[in-house]
C-alpha cells in the first residue's frame, strides 16, 4: 500500500509592514511594490487591515472579504480600538480562509500591509500568532515597523518611539527592521540624521528633557527607560522617502531572504 505525504509548498518570502496609524505603511507597500516590479518581480500586496478602505495599489487579497471593521462595530456596538481586535482575532479564527486566498499565489514576493493598532503588536497576541502561522505555512517574512519621522520632534517622542519599536521587536518574534519613513521633513528636527537611525547615547536627550519644567519630575522614569533601549542595544533605524522615490534602503538590512528573492533567476 502505497502513502503519499503532503507537499509542502515552495518557500515563499516577504514582508509584513507594520506600525502605528498615519505612519505610511500602505505608501510604503504601494512604492515597494512599484520598486521590486521596475525590477521584474512579481508581488503580492495582501491587505491584512479591515479598516482599509482605499488602497492605492492592486489588492490580490483583502481581509475586507472577510470580516470590516465598520460591520464589526456596528453589529458588536465596539468602537474602533475594540472592533479591531475583534477583527484579528476573527481572521486568526478564519486562517484556513487566508491559506486558501495565498496559496493561488506562487512565486511571488508578498508584501502584508498590516494595521495600525500599535496593541496588537506590543501585548495582543493574534496578529503575532498569525504571522507565525505564515511560517508554518512556508513564508519566510521579516517585519517592517514604519514610524514617522515627526516623532523625532522631541525627545520625550522619541524616547516612546525607542521604547515601543523595542517592545514591537521582541513580541512578534520576526526578523525585524524599523523603517523612519518621511525623511524629507527631518531637517526640520534638532538632530543629525545618524543620531535618529543609530541611536546614540541617550544622555543628550535626557539633557533635554531635564530643562523641561514638565519632564523634570519624570526624569528618574526616563533615565530608566533609557537604560532599557541601551541595554538590549536592538533598536535603529533605516531613512526611507518614498514619496520622492529616494529608496534609501539598506537591502542588507532586511534580511537575507530579500536579497535571495532579488537575486533568483
Amino acid at each position: 500500500m502505497s502513502t503519499t505525504a503532503e507537499v509542502k509548498p515552495s518557500l515563499r518570502f516577504g514582508q509584513v509592514v507594520i506600525g502605528p496609524p498615519g505612519s505610511g505603511k500602505t505608501t510604503y507597500c504601494q512604492g515597494m511594490r512599484e520598486f521590486l516590479s521596475t525590477m521584474g518581480r512579481k508581488v503580492v500586496v495582501v491587505n491584512m487591515d479591515p479598516a482599509n478602505e482605499e488602497m492605492p495599489y492592486p489588492c490580490a487579497v483583502d481581509v475586507s472579504e472577510l470580516i470590516t471593521l465598520d460591520e464589526v462595530m456596528d453589529s458588536l456596538k465596539l468602537g474602533p480600538n475594540g472592533g479591531l481586535l475583534y477583527c484579528m482575532q476573527y481572521l486568526e479564527a478564519n486562517l484556513d480562509w487566508l491559506e486558501s486566498k495565498l496559496k493561488r499565489h506562487g512565486d511571488c514576493y508578498f508584501l502584508f500591509d498590516c494595521p495600525g493598532q500599535v496593541e496588537l503588536y506590543t501585548h495582543q497576541s493574534s496578529v503575532k500568532n498569525i504571522f507565525s502561522q505564515l511560517g508554518k505555512w512556508n513564508f519566510r517574512v521579516r517585519s517592517v515597523h514604519i514610524v514617522d519621522s515627526h516623532y523625532c520632534a522631541d525627545p520625550a517622542k522619541f524616547i516612546s518611539v525607542l521604547c515601543t519599536s523595542l517592545s514591537t521587536m521582541l513580541h512578534v518574534e520576526l526578523p525585524h527592521v524599523n523603517v523612519l519613513s518621511k525623511m524629507d521633513l527631518i531637517e526640520q528636527y534638532a538632530f543629525n540624521l545618524d543620531f535618529y537611525t543609530e541611536v546614540m547615547d541617550l544622555t543628550y536627550l535626557l539633557d533635554h528633557l531635564a530643562t523641561d519644567p514638565f519632564f523634570k519630575k519624570f526624569q528618574r522614569l526616563n533615565e530608566k527607560l533609557a537604560e532599557v533601549i541601551q541595554d538590549y542595544s536592538l533598536v535603529s533605524f533605516v531613512p526611507l522617502n518614498v514619496q520622492v522615490l529616494l529608496f534609501n534602503f539598506h537591502f542588507s538590512s532586511c534580511g537575507k531572504e530579500f536579497l535571495f528573492y532579488i537575486s533568483k533567476g
